[in-house]
């Protein structure tokens, strides 16, 4: 009997997986092309409501900062905020910080409504904080099963390779790696590119009500093209990504089901360099929003999109993107919000997630800062409104 209920278990395990990953990307099969761009997006705004300068904090002996990705958890009402220290100031780590969205209303946040809580050191499978230099990480996703999965990006110069792990939420031990398709690993002329790999990572929402061990669906973007997906003879096009689509579940190991490409906004004028530093998953249709950040000697820059998924090309087979990308549908992108239109300072912002709801019951999305432990720089905070997103 436990073999056959197992069987059946994988068996339907297998066909969601394929199920959701044809649901996923013909969402706008059947739609005349007239209207099949409007419909392709769901009906999003953003309102600006405030912002937070965490001032630079010891907790626990180690340094606050570096903050590179959000994810919150909506049980507990708390966001981890992973650090991307390489183990260099203190083991590598994410904070548990409460952040309290109810007074907000009039673009103002206080001191004690922003607080860390906690501390979680990152353990790697024989449950030793990570070495130093060891690791990069910078994305951060709850999962429906007490634990986070974590990206780090990738040094090749320094032997870091990329990885997606997942660790218990409580303890920080590794669980398990996911697998990286060969082409991303660092090797000769392909592979990330230097501390330009996983910085986003995102987790479908309805994969939070899981638990019972139903497969659930990642996503993670490269910063910047790989090696092998430069532009030679046309730089100044858009940079090319690759988006990886994963299905995890408790019967089966990690499944990879699809890739697929992303072009990042061609680089302002006076900007040193653009990438994409987050992801945010809306829902099980493949809608998404982004975050690209630029900087440069006149300061830092960014941009929210939305994207979609549907009926993007997989590019998995596709070995190299430094050619003609005519036949290929790359994932669909419109701009939601230039924060430079705010009109206010901005850091480098890196970190982005759906909070708290806020006092009307809308829903928040709070930006966060990396700044580098820099004193020069700032984790800041900014909060707000997401309309139009149930």
């Amino acid at each position: 009997m436990w073999v056959n209920e197992n069987k059946f278990k994988l068996r339907s395990w297998l066909l969601v997986g394929v199920f959701a990953c044809l649901s996923l990307f013909t969402t706008s099969c059947g739609i005349q092309p007239g209207v099949a761009q409007d419909r392709l997006f769901l009906d999003l705004s953003l309102d600006y409501l405030g912002e937070y300068q965490l001032p630079k904090l010891t907790f626990k002996d180690t340094p606050v900062g570096g903050i590179s990705a959000l994810t919150y958890d909506r049980s507990r009402d708390r966001l981890y905020a992973l650090s991307d220290d390489r183990s260099e100031r203190a083991p590598a780590r994410f904070y548990t910080i409460q952040l309290t969205t109810a007074g907000n209303e009039a673009g103002e946040i206080a001191p004690e409504d922003v607080i860390v809580e906690d501390v979680t050191f990152l353990k790697d499978e024989n449950g030793e904080t990570y070495a130093k230099g060891s690791l990069d990480p910078e994305g951060i996703a709850l999962s429906p099963k007490e634990s986070v999965f974590i990206s780090s990006e990738g040094i090749p110069s320094q032997g870091i390779s990329p990885f997606i792990q997942e660790f218990d939420l409580k303890t920080g031990q590794q669980l398990q790696s996911l697998p990286i398709p060969e082409r991303f690993l660092p090797g000769d002329e392909q592979g990330v590119q230097e501390n330009l790999g996983f910085e986003s990572l995102t987790l479908d929402p309805t994969g939070l009500a899981a638990a019972s061990g139903d497969p659930f669906r990642l996503f993670t973007a490269t910063e910047s093209a790989l090696v092998q997906d430069k532009l030679t003879d046309a730089p100044e096009e858009s940079v090319r990504l690759r988006l990886l689509h994963y299905i995890l579940g408790d019967i089966a190991p990690p499944l990879l089901v699809a890739e697929h490409l992303y072009l990042l906004a061609p680089t302002p004028a006076g900007a040193i360099d653009n990438g994409l530093t987050e992801l945010v998953a809306l829902d099980p249709g493949g809608h998404f929003l982004s975050l690209e950040r630029t900087y440069g000697l006149a300061g830092a820059g960014a941009k929210i999109y939305q994207v979609t998924a549907a009926a993007s090309t997989d590019t998995s087979t596709i070995t190299s993107f430094n050619g003609d990308i005519s036949g290929i549908r790359p994932i669909q992108k419109k701009l939601l919000l230039d924060l430079s239109d705010l009109g206010i300072y901005l850091d480098n912002l890196e970190a982005m997630t759906l909070g708290p709801r806020l006092a009307d019951g809308s829903q928040s999305l709070v930006l966060v800062s990396d700044d580098n432990f820099s004193e020069r720089q700032l984790t800041q905070l900014l909060l707000f409104r997401l309309k139009g997103l149930s």
